[in-house]
This record gives structure tokens, sequence and C-alpha cells, in this order.
């Protein structure tokens, strides 16, 4: 593994200067992709419909290929979501990327799909604590603080009530110190209200996450901090429906 790794930075370094990316959002329904060039966005793609992203996915894919005049062997880099989400979106996503990366012999990163919700605010907060609606009257949520121009994750992100959520943070944070970024407002309207974080700020921010998950993946890459398709994992917090079934 050290020897992968150690490969997969020395690739990246050759190329950083003009690196080609293609970042890949499904774990949410309104999924999407985006092509960036280092840190600039050259093209996103998505739609938001009934359809789930996972099943359209590759109908974008080519058709932003076709768009930009590209081919999948000229990107660089791969950035995808990772988690949390959608058990069966982020297995889609996750296996196409694995794929395209062994196919193509290029690297990965995986990117964490609240720290792209995070990375949108503009809050000036020392801590940001980015929500996702996770259905099932559930969030995905976690904590992140600054760290310079960098967001370092406080503890593991969860999914799990919105009032059992604040009563976590409330040990971690001052109210003060925290803002809330999310997509959906409204999951958190009633909570906060019974909180002690009644009066923190709450930014609402964009669902299409493609762009900001490449842009996190290109500041992993100059870190270095690079997986392989044998190495990449999901973040699924919560198990699947079928796993919940067969348990009983």
């Amino acid at each position: 593994m050290k020897r992968a790794r150690r490969h997969l930075r020395r690739r990246v370094s050759a190329t950083m200067l003009a690196m080609l990316i293609l970042a890949v959002d499904t774990s949410t329904q309104a999924g999407s992709l985006a092509v960036l060039r280092d840190g600039d966005v050259l093209g996103v793609v998505s739609t938001r419909t009934e359809e789930t992203y996972s099943s359209r996915m590759f109908r974008h894919l080519q058709f932003l290929l076709d768009e930009m005049k590209l081919a999948m062997e000229q990107f660089e880099l791969y950035a995808v979501a990772a988690g949390p989400g959608s058990f069966t979106g982020l297995r889609v996503g996750l296996t196409a990327v694995k794929g395209w990366a062994e196919v193509h012999s290029k690297p990965i990163a995986a990117v964490s799909g609240l720290e792209a919700v995070a990375a949108q605010a503009r809050a000036q907060q020392k801590f940001l604590a980015p929500v996702i609606d996770a259905r099932r009257a559930q969030i995905y949520a976690g904590l992140y603080e600054r760290a310079g121009n960098r967001l370092t994750r406080r503890g593991d992100e969860v999914v799990m009530q919105p009032a059992e959520f604040l009563a976590i943070l409330e040990r971690e944070a001052s109210p003060g110190e925290v803002a809330f970024v999310t997509p959906t407002p409204e999951v958190l309207s009633a909570p906060l209200a019974q909180s002690v974080f009644g009066d923190a700020p709450v930014e609402k921010v964009s669902t299409v996450l493609a762009p900001f998950i490449g842009r996190l993946g290109y500041e992993r890459a100059l870190r270095g901090e690079l997986v392989d398709a044998l190495s990449l994992d999901a973040n699924y917090i919560r198990r699947s429906d079928a796993e919940l079934l067969w348990r009983g």
C-alpha cells in the first residue's frame, strides 16, 4: 500500500500544473458531474427529477464529454463523493469511479458530501455544521473546524434525528461558535428553535456538490491524500435497507 501511495504522489506531482479532474456525486437525488482544470470549474451537469441520479449519471457523463470534446483517458484525477448518502447511489458512483481508475490507471480523491456542503459556507464562525436531509425524519450531519483555509473534521459524521445531533453538538461547541450549512434549511427550523442554537446562522447552499467535490479533490491531490481503485471505500453511515430487513 505504501508503494502504491508513493506511485500516486509521483504521478500527481508530474501533472498537477494542468490537472483535468472529473468530479462525481451520486450521493443524493440531485447528483451532479463536473469537469475542472485544477480548481477551476469548466463544466457542470445536474438535473433534479424523481429519477435517482445514479440511473441517469452515464447519460449525463456522455453529454458532458461530448459538449467539452473530452475523453475519459484525458482525466488525471477522479474526485468522488464517498458518502454519506443513498446506499444505491453511492454504490453506483463509487463502482464507476473504481472502474475508470483501474482502466485508465488514475488516482482517486474520496470526498465527504458533508465537507462539500461545508466548503460552500460564507459564514466566518469557527465551526461549521453541515447538514443533509437523510429522509425518515433524520439528517446526515458533521462538525468541521476552520484551520486556515482548510476544514478539519471534528469527530464522526452521523445520521440521526436533528434534535439528537443538536444535543451532541451542544457538548462540542458553544452556540456563538457554530454556523449551520445545508441545502435544506427546513429540516433544521423547528429543532433549532427549541435548542440553544436558536440564534445560530443557517446558510442555505447548493445541492449541486460536484464542483466543490472537485475542488476539495484537487486540494487532496496537492497534499498527496489520494487512493487507488482497490482502497476506495464508501462511508454509508446508515446500513442499507436490505441489511436492516435481513437482520429483522
